[in-house]
C-alpha cells in the first residue's frame, strides 16, 4: 500500500479502512472525492456515502 503523507484539510475522514485515509491524521489524501447516495431520495446523512472509498488491503488481504 502507498504511505498516505498529504493530508487534505478541507476533508475530514475517520474511515481507517480506506486507502485514501491519512495514515495518522483524520483526513482525506485525495484532491477531491465523489459523494453520493445509495437512496431513491436521501434526506438524511446517513444516505449518503463516499464514492471514493478504497478498500486498503494489508497483506494482500482486505482491511475488513
Amino acid at each position: 500500500m502507498k504511505e498516505q503523507t498529504y493530508a487534505n484539510h478541507c476533508i475530514v475522514c475517520n474511515v481507517t479502512s480506506c486507502q485514501n485515509h491519512h495514515r495518522d491524521k483524520n483526513y482525506c489524501t485525495l484532491e477531491a472525492i465523489r459523494v453520493g447516495t445509495h437512496e431513491k431520495d436521501p434526506s438524511q446523512p446517513p444516505c449518503t456515502d463516499c464514492q471514493s472509498f478504497t478498500a486498503a488491503h494489508r497483506g494482500g488481504q482486505s482491511a475488513f
